[in-house]
């Protein structure tokens, strides 16, 4: 349903950021890791401009549905808070608001310090994140999406003391016989942080020189850009061998 849902949404919307903060300034060829991949929507178009491109996520069903299709590319199912990968990296990008999906402050700087570990001198970790004016959105209404075989739907919740939002996924799948339906429920939670923790996280992890841009600096003018930051954060450290 995440695929289904999401597949075609975020990329076009985010391109300009992308293109100004991460394509313009990481050149073709270069060693690329694609963190919290998903279904590997954008590391497609990090392969199409001629990366050398590596996709992790912690979604093994998503990571299945990356590697049909693209069968030649590494692509593995790890925890952003303890990669373990064999290469450094030119650049890491992490796109669609994934590190909120990380719940507390302590593993978010776990995952700075994972890819700092991982970046070779120069390189660029380019991340977006919600902050609390995204989650404002949230207004506990289903939205319904229909497809012939395929009925779904999401609510998203906030809660402004403990800083937690939930989206509520329920969706009904036609059964081969075309009989009954098979009921699914799933509940994703993310955390949303102040941008002063994020770039004390980032500091704490070893990053000294981080530049954060809101949605309309980067040149996004769609509702994408509603309540998000990207941050761009180099590694100024030569990696431990």
């Amino acid at each position: 349903m995440y695929d289904d849902l999401w597949s075609d949404w975020y990329l076009p919307a985010a391109m300009p950021a992308l293109e100004r903060l991460f394509f313009s300034k990481i050149a073709p060829g270069s060693c690329v890791l694609d963190l919290c991949c998903g279904s590997g929507h954008v590391t497609q178009e990090l392969v199409r401009r001629g990366y050398e491109v590596t996709g992790v996520d912690n979604s093994a069903g998503l990571i299945a549905l990356a590697r049909r299709l693209m069968p030649g590319v590494d692509l593995q199912v790890q925890d952003a808070r303890q990669l373990a990968l064999e290469r450094h990296f030119d650049a890491v990008l992490s796109t669609f608001d994934s590190l909120n999906h990380i719940l507390s402050l302590e593993d978010l700087r776990k995952v700075f310090e994972s890819v700092y570990g991982l970046l070779n001198y120069g390189g660029r970790f380019v991340f977006d994140m919600n902050v609390e004016e995204a989650y404002s959105l949230d207004l506990k209404q289903w939205a319904v999406d229909i497809k012939e075989s395929r009925v779904g739907m999401v609510r998203g919740q906030y809660d402004v003391f403990s800083k937690t939002a939930r989206t509520e996924l329920l969706w009904f799948v036609k059964s081969e016989d075309g009989n009954c339906w098979r009921q699914h429920r799933s509940v994703v939670e993310q955390r949303c942080y102040a941008q002063s923790e994020i770039l004390q996280a980032l500091h704490a992890a070893g990053f000294r020189s981080t530049d954060v841009f809101t949605s309309t600096e980067a040149g996004i003018t769609s509702d994408l850009g509603f309540g998000r930051l990207f941050f761009v954060a180099r590694c100024l450290d030569v990696p431990a061998a």
